[in-house]
C-alpha cells in the first residue's frame, strides 16, 4: 500500500474535521510550526506599539524621573520590530506554502485515486460537476482553513495573552475588566455557530449543483442550438443562479449580523475602558498614569479586535470544516470495487459460463436480468439483441465487471469472477462503444492510451487494420494532430476507427462491441464493419447491435426480452424459428 492510500482507508474522518486536518499535515507539521513561529515574530509590532507609546508618553509627562535615552531605546526597539517584518513574513509564507501546496496535491491525488476505485454505480448517482467542485473548490477551502487555524487563531490567542500579561503587570485591576470580553465572544460564537454551519452546508450544495449544471449545459450546446431553445436553457441556468444567490445572501446576512454585533459590542467596551482609565488617571487613583491610559486603551482595542477576528474567522472555519465533510463523501464512500487480496489474472482464454445469473439495480423492484444461463467458448462471437430495456447493457456491464450478479455467478475460464482482481482481468479486455471516448490530445496519444512500450510497426499495423491509415495521413500533422476535446475535430467514423485502433493495440482476448456502428452512415459503417471483423478474429466477442444486418456472421445470437433469454441460435436458425428475432429482422428489412 502506498502513502496516498492511507488518506482513503485509514485516517480520514469527516465527522472529526479538526483531527482530519491534522492528519492531512502529518508529514509537514514542522513546516506549519515554523510558519506559525515566524508569523508570531512578524506580528510583534502590533503588541509592542501600545507599550512603546505608553512608555514614550510617560517619559514626556514625567521628564524629571526619566532620561531622554529612554526615548531612543523605545524607538529603536519599535523600529527593529517593524523592519524584521520583511524576512519573517517571507519565511512565514514560504513554510506555509510548502505545507499547504503539498497537502492540496496529495489530497487531490488521493481523491483521484479513490474515484478510480469507486464502483461505476457511484457515478450513476453523482454528477461530474459535483465531483469537480469537490476536487477544486473544496480543497481550496481546506487550504484557507489551514491559514485560519494555524495562522490567525494562534496569533489572536497570543495577542490576547500578551495584552492580559502586560496589563496584569502595569494595571492588575483591569485584568478582570479585560476578561469580560472572553465570555462575550463565547456567547456570540455559540449563538452564531449553528446557523453559520447550516447555511454553509446549503451553499456548498447549491454551488455543486450549479457546477454540475454548467458542465451539462456545455455538453448540450449543439442540441440546444439545433432546437432553438437557447432562451429556455438560459432560464434553467438562471433558476440555479438565483438559488445560489439566495443561499449566498443568507450566508452574507448571518455574517453581517455577526460582524456588526461584534464591532458594536467591542467598540462600546473600548469606549468604557478609555473613560474608566482616564477618570482613574485624572483622579490619581490605583496608580494609573497618562501612559497607562494609552496602554490600557491600546491593549483593550487590540484585545477586542482579536476577539472580533475570532468571530470573523469563524464562518471561514465553518466553511473549511464543511469542505472536509464534502471531500469525505468521496474518500469515505463505501461503494468500492474490492480487488485487494483477490486472485491476479495473468492470462485469459475467453471461456465464460453464466450460471443462473440475475441482477437487480438498487432502489428498483424489477430485475434487469433473471436466471440467465449461458456458456461461451473461447474465440466465439456472441451477439446480444432485444428491445430496449431487455437487459443488454446490464449483461455487458456484468461481463466487464462494473456490476456484480445479485444472484448466480459468472465464471471466467472456470474461476468465479467474484474471486478475481478485475483490474488485472480488464488488461485482456477492450470495449468499442457507440459513444467513442477520446481526450484532448494527439491521434497517437489517443491510440496508445493505457499501453506501454508499443513498437512503431505495431502502431502502424493497428492503424491499417482499423482502416484509419488513409485519413490519418491527410491530417495536418498526421499522428501528432490535436483532435480537440472528445475528438471534435474528427467525424464520427474517424473517431470510431481511432477507437478500433486503440482496441487492436491492446491485443485483447475478450472484446465487447456496444452498438459500435449504429450512429454511422452506410459508407462509414461498411469500412468500420470490415475493421471490426479483423478486430474480432481469434477473440471471444460479445456484440450488442440494433442493426441486425451487422451480426449475421455471429456464431450465436442471444435474444433477450425483459431480462430473460428467449432465443439462442444462428441468424438462419432464428429466422426459421419465426420468433422475436424474426419479427425484429422483418421490421428492419
Amino acid at each position: 500500500m502506498n502513502r496516498l492510500d492511507l488518506y482513503i482507508e485509514d485516517e480520514y474522518r469527516s465527522d472529526r474535521p479538526f483531527q482530519t486536518l491534522l492528519y492531512l499535515y502529518r508529514e509537514d507539521r514542522g513546516n506549519i510550526a515554523l510558519s506559525m513561529l515566524f508569523y508570531i515574530i512578524k506580528h510583534s509590532p502590533e503588541w509592542l506599539m501600545p507599550l512603546v507609546v505608553a512608555n514614550v508618553i510617560d517619559i514626556l509627562s514625567y521628564p524629571n524621573t526619566h532620561s531622554s535615552s529612554g526615548l531612543w531605546l523605545n524607538g529603536t526597539v519599535l523600529a527593529a520590530a517593524i523592519v524584521q517584518n520583511i524576512p519573517t513574513h517571507y519565511l512565514h509564507i514560504r513554510f506555509m506554502s510548502i505545507a499547504t501546496r503539498k497537502m492540496s496535491t496529495n489530497l487531490r491525488s488521493a481523491i483521484a485515486r479513490r474515484l478510480q476505485q469507486l464502483s461505476i454505480g457511484f457515478y450513476y448517482h453523482n454528477r461530474s460537476g459535483t465531483l469537480q467542485a469537490k476536487i477544486l473548490r473544496d480543497v481550496e477551502a481546506i487550504e484557507q482553513l489551514t491559514n485560519d487555524i494555524f495562522q490567525y487563531l494562534p496569533s489572536i490567542v497570543l495577542t490576547i495573552l500578551v495584552a492580559l500579561v502586560t496589563t496584569a503587570i502595569r494595571a492588575p485591576w483591569f485584568v478582570g475588566f479585560f476578561l469580560l470580553t472572553v465570555p462575550t465572544a463565547i456567547v456570540l460564537i455559540r449563538l452564531l455557530q449553528k446557523p453559520i454551519q447550516v447555511r454553509n452546508h446549503v451553499f456548498r450544495q447549491q454551488i455543486e449543483g450549479l457546477s454540475a449544471h454548467l458542465i451539462e449545459m456545455i455538453k448540450l450546446l449543439p442540441i440546444t442550438r439545433a432546437h432553438g431553445i437557447e432562451e429556455a436553457e438560459v432560464r434553467r441556468l438562471e433558476g440555479k443562479l438565483i438559488s445560489v444567490k439566495q443561499a449566498g445572501m443568507r450566508i452574507d446576512s448571518i455574517n453581517a449580523i455577526a460582524n456588526a454585533s461584534s464591532w458594536v459590542i467591542f467598540r462600546l467596551l473600548t469606549c468604557i475602558c478609555l473613560m474608566t482609565s482616564a477618570w482613574l488617571a485624572y483622579t490619581m487613583q490605583l496608580g494609573i498614569t497618562v501612559g497607562d491610559v494609552v496602554l490600557l486603551t491600546g491593549y483593550f482595542d487590540t484585545l477586542s479586535g482579536s476577539v472580533m477576528q475570532i468571530t470573523f474567522v469563524l464562518p471561514q472555519i465553518s466553511k473549511g470544516f464543511e469542505s472536509i465533510r464534502s471531500v469525505g463523501e468521496i474518500l469515505e464512500c463505501p461503494d468500492l470495487e474490492h480487488n485487494q487480496r483477490k486472485t491476479t489474472v495473468s492470462s485469459v482464454q475467453g471461456f465464460f459460463t453464466f450460471e443462473s445469473v440475475s441482477f437487480t439495480y438498487q432502489h428498483t423492484d424489477r430485475s434487469a436480468l433473471i436466471n440467465l444461463s449461458l456458456q461461451v467458448e473461447p474465440d466465439e462471437t456472441i451477439a446480444i439483441v432485444g428491445p430496449s430495456g431487455a437487459g443488454k447493457s446490464t449483461l455487458l456491464n456484468l461481463i466487464i465487471g462494473f456490476l456484480r450478479p445479485t444472484a448466480g455467478r459468472i465464471l471466467l475460464d472456470g474461476c468465479d469472477m467474484n474471486t478475481l482482481d478485475l483490474r488485472t482481468y480488464r488488461r485482456f479486455l477492450s470495449v468499442v462503444s457507440q459513444e467513442t471516448i477520446l481526450f484532448e490530445g494527439t491521434v497517437r496519444e489517443n491510440i496508445l492510451y493505457g499501453t506501454e512500450q508499443v513498437k512503431p510497426e505495431q502502431l502502424m499495423q493497428a492503424i491499417q487494420d482499423a482502416n484509419a491509415f488513409e485519413y490519418i495521413c491527410k491530417l495536418p500533422q498526421g499522428l501528432e494532430t490535436k483532435i480537440g476535446e472528445n475528438g471534435v475535430k474528427l467525424s464520427g467514423g474517424q473517431r470510431q476507427r481511432l477507437a478500433i485502433a486503440r482496441a487492436l493495440i491492446r491485443k485483447p482476448r475478450v472484446l465487447l462491441l456496444d452498438e459500435a456502428t449504429s450512429s454511422l452512415d452506410t459508407a462509414s459503417e461498411a469500412s468500420i464493419q470490415e475493421a471490426l471483423e479483423r478486430l474480432m478474429q481469434n477473440r471471444t466477442t460479445f456484440v450488442v447491435a440494433h442493426r441486425l444486418s451487422t451480426i449475421r456472421k455471429a456464431d450465436r445470437i442471444v435474444v433477450l426480452e425483459e431480462g430473460h433469454i428467449v432465443e439462442i441460435g444462428t441468424h438462419a436458425q432464428l429466422l426459421a424459428n419465426q420468433g422475436i428475432y424474426a419479427k425484429l429482422h422483418a421490421l428492419q428489412t
